[in-house]
């Protein structure tokens, strides 16, 4: 099993690699180049784990996203999130658990509602990345954004209650409703304490390798200790990124720099293990239907697809449009959304691997000892929706959201404002250099300094204002850009000549590694100017 897990990590990465290169939508090649890898006859392919995914990948990219988030973005659209990230889930869980109900023989009441609240989580992943390419507007990165961080609760809370009346533990409306309550209240409290504890002793430590290390094992741990608890381990996850994203700027800057760092690599390779690992799965599920009517399975197919898809346009449309008739202080407070980007809301609804390792969860047996009703159906069931959602819709999101032109000028917003407050830190640091070079008399080296700190506040505003006209291609190279691309062909020139000593044997390595540590973060510090 290791040395396949293994064999799928390495496929994966360099299939992802090849997609960042040509711009293809990851998601969707390793979806199916996994489908592929997964026929190969005699080729060792792992059986999904639904613990390997719940505890160990979930977690970390949960806590990603809850960090790169905007709290006060969300809190502005608390009440559009919400609704997709706890009305939509518990609604798909009844229609499609309605619909399978009424399709797929075998399948008892509590069954299908297990199988409705399995395809419930839609995973926002691959529709964030489209939309982050194609520069979807950021209210509809917010709301995309905010499901996705929440959805997986609503769902997964969902799936264990209708597990418990499944297998034969008796669970009524009113205690699944208290065990919902309890377990986002007891999640959001475990979060919340978490991050407190952890943002103070990161700050205490001031030691960036171990802070970026503490960092790394919070998503775990919260989840862990979440779950343990029988609370919700993804709002303890969703909380705590929160909150430690916002204290974040508490930290210091190297500690910022690796941190990010690491996230993203660890985003890299997670995003790209799950989306390959789920097109391998496709042997295993056909082993467990195969002796069924293939022409059942595939109406059973078509009507749960259908009805997960049908029922987010339903939900979105009637939210976004009916719900502001009736709630005064939404039409008051939001602006009314357009047509388009209801739409592309609506078919941004591709599953992910949640699903699937909430399917391969489901027990053999009942606690009465008899098998639990149409199992292998439901895996297969939830597999042809995830891959289902993901090729035709994933494949045609992008050309939704180009043909329908939804795309906002957030960019031109950011460096409009970025430039405003770059230039009021300039002046706040003017300032402050002014009353530095009163204490020195002017033949003071000490003013040469002041004046070099001054060129470079000045340069950091300019290269602000600069950004907000036009592009190099009509107006030319800017003088801060050809200073720019100078002080990166000096830096070069500088890496060359203390490779060609530590060569020659004048310098060690050591000192190498210190130069070229200083020459990068130079350069880096130039990037950002």
């Amino acid at each position: 099993m290791s040395a396949s897990l293994l064999l799928v990590a390495v496929v994966a990465i360099a299939v992802s690699a090849l997609c960042r290169r040509y711009g293809l939508s990851a998601p969707l090649v390793l979806v199916t180049v996994g489908l592929a890898i997964g026929w190969i006859p005699g080729l060792p392919t792992p059986e999904l784990d639904p613990e390997l995914v719940l505890f160990l990948i979930l977690p970390p990219l949960l806590y990603s996203a809850a960090q790169e988030s905007s709290y006060q973005a969300i809190r502005a659209r608390w009440r559009g999130i919400a609704t997709l990230a706890v009305g939509l889930p518990l609604a798909t869980t009844a229609v499609v658990g309605f619909v399978a109900y009424q399709t797929v023989p075998g399948l008892t009441v509590p069954a299908a509602l297990v199988l409705g609240a399995v395809v419930a989580p839609p995973d926002a992943v691959s529709a964030q990345a489209i939309g982050r390419r194609l520069g979807l507007p950021r209210p509809v990165m917010t709301l995309l954004g905010g499901e996705s961080l929440l959805n997986d609760a609503t769902a997964l809370t969902a799936y264990r209650i209708a597990l418990s009346a499944a297998i034969g533990v008796t669970t009524s409306l009113g205690e699944g409703l208290l065990t919902f309550a309890l377990a986002a209240v007891g999640g959001l409290v475990i979060g919340l304490v978490i991050g407190v504890v952890v943002s103070w002793v990161r700050v205490w430590l001031t030691d960036p390798p171990m802070e970026t290390a503490i960092g790394m094992l919070v998503p775990f741990a919260t989840y862990f200790i979440a779950e343990t608890a029988h609370a919700s381990g993804v709002i303890g996850v969703v909380t705590a990124g929160l909150f430690l994203g916002q204290r974040s700027v508490r930290l210091g800057y190297a500690t910022r720099l690796q941190d990010e760092a690491v996230r993203k690599s660890i985003d890299v390779i997670l995003e790209a293990f799950v989306f390959l690992l789920i097109g391998v799965q496709m042997p295993f599920l056909i082993e467990g239907v195969k002796t069924e009517s293939w022409v059942q399975l595939a109406m059973d197919a078509a009507a749960v697809l259908t009805a997960t898809i049908v029922v987010r346009f339903l939900w979105v449309y009637a939210s976004a449009f009916l719900a502001r008739r009736l709630v005064p202080r939404a039409r008051a407070r939001e602006p009314a959304p357009s047509a388009a980007s209801v739409f592309v809301v609506s078919r941004a609804g591709m599953r992910g691997v949640v699903s699937l390792a909430a399917a391969f969860g489901i027990p053999l047996t009942t606690d009465g000892g008899e098998p639990f009703p149409a199992r292998p159906e439901i895996l297969f069931l939830t597999f042809v929706v995830v891959v289902g959602t993901l090729l035709v819709q994933g494949t045609t999101l992008p050309w939704v959201i180009r043909a329908l032109g939804v795309t906002g000028d957030d960019r031109a917003r950011d460096r409009l404002a970025y430039a405003a407050a770059q230039d009021r830190a300039a002046r706040e640091a003017t300032r402050r250099l002014d009353e530095i070079a009163a204490q020195y008399g002017d033949d003071d080296p000490m003013r040469m300094q002041v004046a070099l700190m001054r060129k470079w506040i000045t340069t950091q505003r300019n290269v602000a204002w600069e950004e907000l006209g036009r592009g190099p291609e009509t107006i030319g190279e800017s003088p801060t850009a050809m200073g720019s691309r100078i002080r990166k062909e000096l830096l070069q020139l500088q890496r060359s000549v203390f490779i060609e000593e530590r060569d020659a044997g004048r310098i060690d390595d050591e000192v190498l590694r210190m130069a070229l540590r200083r020459l990068d973060f130079a350069e880096g510090q130039g990037d950002r100017e």
